[in-house]
């Protein structure tokens, strides 16, 4: 068993009867979904929020049902992953492109629980490229700006075509190194017209569960 696998079993144990349930995006929440439709197999009554196509497609496949999030008033709890957390429990997240989606559901939930392996931690963020989720009119625009800001960008491409999300738009990515300000950075970032949104998660998870060889370390936010 994995870090990853590590982590996203033990968070199980926080998913009680009842409660209505955000699910994450990419490979360390699929080992976390796999889990609960054990669960939910055993008799765990939950509701269930998708943040993306993928983890929909991935619900369906294991039996997990899923309710629209415009069903429902708001989210006990969301487990989702993390491509990296600083010591303050900020985090980069969209690696896997479903950045915008994850923000939304993260913002109506009362309690965010990161996933994580021991290598995603970081004391400083910036490492990891920071994704930008950007409209298709006027992107290259955006990315002439970002390069004169020094920001470094690159557009996602999958087989030499730019990367487009569920929400049809395309994503950024910015190898800008280590970011000293995150809160600044993103509105930065976020005042320019087109952005719809960053990948940067900032106080937004209460509780980041990391995989240590075979063991888990619980982090709070303070």
């Amino acid at each position: 068993m994995n870090e990853k696998q590590i982590a996203a079993e033990k968070a199980i144990e926080f998913i009680e009867d009842g409660m209505i349930v955000g699910l994450g995006s990419g490979s360390t929440f699929s080992y976390f979904a796999k889990k609960l439709a054990e669960k939910i197999s055993d008799g765990l009554k939950i509701t269930c929020i998708s943040t993306s196509i993928a983890t929909t497609k991935l619900a369906d496949s294991l039996g997990i049902k899923t309710e629209n999030i415009d069903n429902i008033k708001k989210i006990d709890l969301t487990v989702d992953g993390a491509d990296e957390v600083d010591p303050d429990l900020n985090g980069i997240k969209g690696g896997g492109g479903a950045l915008l989606y994850e923000k939304i559901v993260a913002g109506i939930s009362d309690k965010n629980i990161w996933i994580v392996d021991s290598d995603k931690l970081v004391k400083k963020l910036g490492k990891f490229p920071l994704p930008v989720e950007v409209i298709p009119f006027g992107a290259d625009q955006l990315f002439e700006k970002f390069k004169e800001q020094g920001f470094n960008p690159g557009f996602r491409l999958v087989n030499n075509n730019k990367y487009v999300t569920d929400a049809k738009h395309f994503i950024i990515d910015l190898h800008n190194g280590v970011i000293n300000n995150a809160e600044e950075l993103n509105k930065t970032l976020k005042a320019l017209t087109g952005v719809v949104e960053t990948g940067l998660f900032l106080n937004t998870a209460d509780k980041v569960i990391v995989g240590r060889g075979k063991e888990t370390e619980i982090i709070e936010r303070l």
